[in-house]
């Protein structure tokens, strides 16, 4: 069952998964130098982008801003499972974030994970899909100033007016109220997801037979079966996420994706065994 020890993270770290997108990724790197909290750590788990990927992480760490990590393996097709567990494995952190490269995150991002988390928890939060156009017409000073999580600069700039944009209202007592009305189920989102690292490896971590569609979730359902709950933020803190092409997006691979999502529900199964380590649980 999941440990009920130390409430507060002692160490935190956002895991970015990128992939060949390193003017998204930028924009998000400067997200990450704009958070209200200073003490974390960037984790890129890059799954074998090229070295123009490389040169872009070498320069924000030069800036000196960020203490950032590049976990990277070759590229071999889709394997974004498999570099998360490497990173997993890989960390010092107590406590993970996990997000995307194209994932813009607001200012208190980073303090909104570490206030809410809590011993045999994971935080479910929430992120709000840009148009193309928006997402080009981004600069660096915008993510800066902070008018990007403004809605009405949004929609001055093409982004659809819509109650999507509630996520970013200045009051935290609206913002919290949304969270209790939802619907939506509190599932494990990778793009704004939290949980303890020792839970994870406790679950061995994501499941590497998990392609694109659904790897995601499937990691939460593992969790709840655990014993973890999960508590709704999607509202108490959202990610800009920056628009893409999505060519993983394949109905044979989503087909197998859902049968296998399909078995942890019924097994009631929290093990993955091809994750972190390749055996059994016993």
């Amino acid at each position: 069952m999941p440990s009920n020890n130390a409430a507060t993270p002692k160490a935190t770290g956002v895991v970015i998964t990128t992939y060949n997108s390193p003017v998204w990724l930028s924009k998000v790197l400067s997200g990450y130098e704009n958070q209200s909290a200073r003490d974390f750590r960037v984790i890129v788990a890059d799954d074998g982008s090229t070295d123009e990927t490389c040169q872009l992480i070498d320069h924000f760490q030069v800036r000196g801003i960020l203490t950032l990590d590049h976990v990277w393996h070759e590229d071999d097709g889709f394997r974004k499972c498999q570099i998360l567990n490497k990173a997993i494995r890989e960390t010092d952190c107590d406590y993970l974030i996990f997000s995307d490269g194209d994932c813009i995150p607001e200012p208190d991002f980073i303090a909104t994970h570490r206030q809410l988390a809590e011993p045999g928890y994971f935080l479910s939060g929430g992120y709000i899909k840009l148009t193309m156009p928006v997402s080009e017409i981004i600069t660096d000073e915008d993510i800066r100033s902070g008018v990007i999580f403004d809605p009405a600069w949004l929609v001055a700039n093409g982004q659809p007016k819509n109650h999507k944009c509630w996520k970013l209202s200045p009051s935290w007592a609206f913002r919290k109220l949304l969270n209790t009305l939802t619907p939506a189920t509190a599932s494990w989102n990778g793009m704004n997801s939290s949980t303890w690292t020792r839970d994870l490896v406790a679950v061995n971590g994501f499941n590497e037979d998990m392609q694109y569609g659904g790897l995601d979730r499937e990691l939460g359902e593992r969790l709840w079966n655990y014993g973890h709950k999960s508590k709704q933020i999607r509202f108490s803190t959202v990610c800009l996420h920056l628009d893409h092409d999505r060519g993983y997006a394949k109905p044979e691979i989503r087909a197998r994706n859902k049968a296998i999502r399909k078995a942890v529900k019924e097994n009631r199964s929290y093990w993955a065994v091809n994750g972190i380590k390749k055996y059994t649980a016993t």
